[in-house]
């Protein structure tokens, strides 16, 4: 399926959904797409989920299978009323291979039917520049880095430095929130010297609430390659997540399932994972 007929298709699907209340503004899982919204100053959001998905190829290792991410850990710290900051990664990425092809790089494989490494993990800032109005959305950014965490002979990590910015918009339609992003990806070729990607990075998401404990929740989210030729490692790369989000025992869990679209995404998968927010600090009054 193209990039551009499961945008089509995910636009439809959320004029279906209606109009409806307004959302925990600040809450992402299990979302990629980032909405303009920061949390409160002085507070911490901790987000942790486990995604298990099917058909992941690697193009620059060759190595294709099964890929579970174990520990995908978001944390947020809110500094000003329109600033906070993010780290985050995967602790943990195990992948059950069930093909190999040629290799752009020398592999140390522990086994010859899997492989296991930490993932790449990020840090970023995300800034609010406006808020909503009854006809124009909230308008933000978010820029920041990919750090070389991973290590490159498991197959399944770039070992790379990347950076990435990127535009956001908000906006509330009844009950539904909609939101858009759109910027730019510089990735490191990890096989040609002295060479770069740059990409175009989008996501469109929408959260419905059904009630006051559930929501429903949708995306398509990746990158797209603008060359004709993409560095090894830096192909396009797309999927889209439908789940739901509840709220209990203080916390808010989550659950979606997840279709790639790209020759390298996954084939399908499913997500499972948790949040929490609370006051780190209290902010200094001038």
């Amino acid at each position: 399926m193209k990039v551009d007929t499961a945008i089509a298709k995910f636009a439809l699907a959320l004029v279906l959904f209606g109009s409806a209340a307004l959302i925990t503004l600040a809450q992402q899982r299990p979302l990629i797409t980032e909405d303009v919204e920061v949390i409160k100053p002085g507070s911490i959001r901790a987000d942790f989920g486990f995604d298990f998905t099917q058909g992941k190829t690697f193009s620059v290792s060759g190595l294709k299978g099964d890929l579970s991410r174990l520990g995908v850990t978001t944390l947020t710290f809110g500094l000003a009323p329109n600033v906070e900051v993010e780290v985050g990664g995967t602790i943990h990425n195990s992948l059950a291979i069930s093909q190999r092809g040629t290799n752009a790089i020398p592999l140390q494989l522990k086994t010859t039917n899997s492989t296991s490494d930490t993932g790449d993990f990020f840090i970023a800032t995300k800034i609010k520049l406006r808020s909503e109005t009854d006809r124009l959305p909230a308008l933000g950014v978010r820029f920041g880095a990919q750090l070389p965490n991973s290590n490159q002979t498991r197959g399944i990590g770039l070992n790379q430095t990347n950076f990435f910015f990127t535009t956001l918009a908000s906006k509330n339609v009844h009950k539904l929130r909609l939101t858009g992003n759109l910027g730019l990806a510089i990735l490191t070729s990890p096989t040609e010297l002295f060479s770069q990607n740059d990409v175009m990075i989008y996501g469109l998401s929408g959260v419905y609430p059904l009630n006051e404990r559930v929501s429903l929740v949708g995306e398509i989210n990746g990158r797209l390659n603008t060359r004709k030729r993409a560095p090894l490692g830096t192909e396009s790369d797309s999927e889209a997540r439908f789940g739901a989000r509840i709220k209990a025992s203080g916390l808010v869990w989550d659950v979606s399932a997840l279709a790639g679209f790209n020759k390298n995404s996954i084939k399908s998968g499913v997500s499972f994972g948790l949040t929490y927010e609370g006051q780190l600090f209290t902010p200094i009054n001038k």
